[in-house]
């Protein structure tokens, strides 16, 4: 199973540009295009980081592909 994320969609539904949202995180923006594209998984750290930063709950920006 892979790890699917929502970010991209809550960011652009939010209006968030990429660049803010990786500068608040303190990550690059070719850190968060890999995220968003899921060719990188973040650590649990950042995925915390990226629940609270969006304040939503973990499960509703991550799940394991399959399982919804």
């Amino acid at each position: 199973m892979s790890v699917v994320n929502h970010i991209r969609k809550i960011r652009e539904e939010k209006k968030i540009p990429q660049k803010e949202m990786a500068q608040a995180l303190d990550v690059s923006r070719q850190t968060m295009t890999a995220i968003e594209k899921g060719k990188y998984n973040p650590s649990l750290e950042l995925s915390l980081k990226i629940a609270a930063y969006f304040d939503m709950p973990f499960d509703e920006i991550f799940y394991l592909e399959g399982k919804k």
